[in-house]
C-alpha cells in the first residue's frame, strides 16, 4: 500500500502529468483539496473509488482515512494543487506516515508560478535584468515566517519575487517593497491561474492595490514583482545560442569575417 502525494497543477486539468493521471485512475481512495483542485481531475479515479474533499477535514481526519485504507491494502491518491513541494502542507502528513510505517511517493506537478509566467507570456529570468526568482509568502493568520526569511531581506536582492498567500496583505507588501524596487516597478497578480475564470492584473507597486481592489480579488492569487515583468526590449541575449561562444554540444561557429580570412 502506498500514499501518492500528487501535484495536480494550478487548475487546468490538461496540465496534469500523465503519471499523475494514471495513478489517480488506479487508486481506490482519493483525497483532494476541493477548494484548489478541480473536480474534473479526481473524476479520473476508478469506478467505485472513495473520493473525499479534504477542505473541511483536519489532519487527523485525513490520516484516519489513510490508516483505514492501509488496513485494507489500498493505495491512496492525495491530490494537492500546484506542486506538492511548495506550500503543499505535506511535511506533517509525511511525518505521520513515517510514524506509522506507511510507504509514500511524491508525484510533482506544474507549480502556480510557472503557469502564471506562461499566462503572462514571458520568461522570469532575463539576462542582466533578473536571474533569480524568490518563491516566498508573508505572515498573516497562517504559520509565521522564519526570522531570517522576511520580505525585506529578499527585497534587498532585487530579485524577481513570487509571493504566495499575500493578496490580503498587499498594502503592507507595497510599503515594504517600494523603497527597494521603486514605485514604478512592474507587478502582476495572477488570480486562479489555469482556471476558466483566470484573471491577470498588471500594474506597478504604486497602483497595484487599487487595480486589485477594483477586480475584487481577495484570495487564490499570486503576486509577481520585478523589473523582468516590464516591457523590456533592450537586454543582452543569452550566451546559450551565441555562435561566438562554443559549448560541449556546439563547437565555435565561424563568423563570415573569419571565413573570408
Amino acid at each position: 500500500m502506498t500514499v501518492y502525494f500528487i501535484g495536480a497543477g494550478p487548475g487546468d486539468p490538461e496540465l496534469l502529468t500523465k503519471k499523475a493521471e494514471r495513478i489517480i485512475g488506479e487508486c481506490p481512495l482519493c483525497l483532494y483539496a476541493g477548494s484548489l483542485v478541480p473536480a474534473e481531475i479526481v473524476a479520473r479515479a476508478p469506478l467505485g473509488a472513495k473520493i473525499l474533499d479534504t477542505a473541511t477535514m483536519t489532519l487527523d481526519e485525513t490520516h484516519a482515512e489513510i490508516l483505514a485504507a492501509s488496513e485494507l491494502g489500498l493505495d491512496v491518491a492525495r491530490v494537492h494543487s500546484g506542486d506538492p513541494s511548495l506550500y503543499g502542507a505535506i511535511a506533517e502528513q509525511i511525518r505521520l506516515l513515517q510514524r506509522d510505517h506507511i510507504d509514500y511517493r511524491i508525484v510533482p506537478g506544474v507549480p502556480a508560478y510557472a503557469a502564471a509566467a506562461a499566462a503572462l507570456g514571458q520568461e522570469l529570468t532575463v539576462p542582466e535584468i533578473g536571474q533569480s526568482v524568490v518563491l516566498t509568502r508573508v505572515s498573516m493568520k497562517s504559520t509565521a515566517m522564519p526570522k531570517n526569511e522576511k520580505l525585506e531581506t529578499f527585497a534587498k536582492s532585487g530579485a524577481t519575487l513570487v509571493i504566495h498567500l499575500g493578496i490580503r496583505n498587499l498594502r503592507s507588501i507595497q510599503r515594504i517593497l517600494i523603497p527597494h524596487y521603486g514605485a514604478e516597478c512592474p507587478v502582476a497578480v495572477a488570480y486562479r491561474v489555469g482556471w476558466p475564470d483566470q484573471l491577470l492584473v498588471r500594474g506597478t507597486l504604486e497602483d497595484i492595490h487599487g487595480r486589485v481592489r477594483t477586480e475584487k480579488i481577495t484570495r487564490t492569487a499570486l503576486i509577481l514583482v520585478g523589473p523582468v515583468l516590464g516591457k523590456i526590449r533592450d537586454f543582452t541575449e543569452s550566451a546559450l545560442y551565441d555562435p561566438a561562444i562554443p559549448h560541449v554540444l556546439r563547437p565555435k561557429v565561424k563568423l563570415p569575417a573569419e571565413t573570408a580570412e
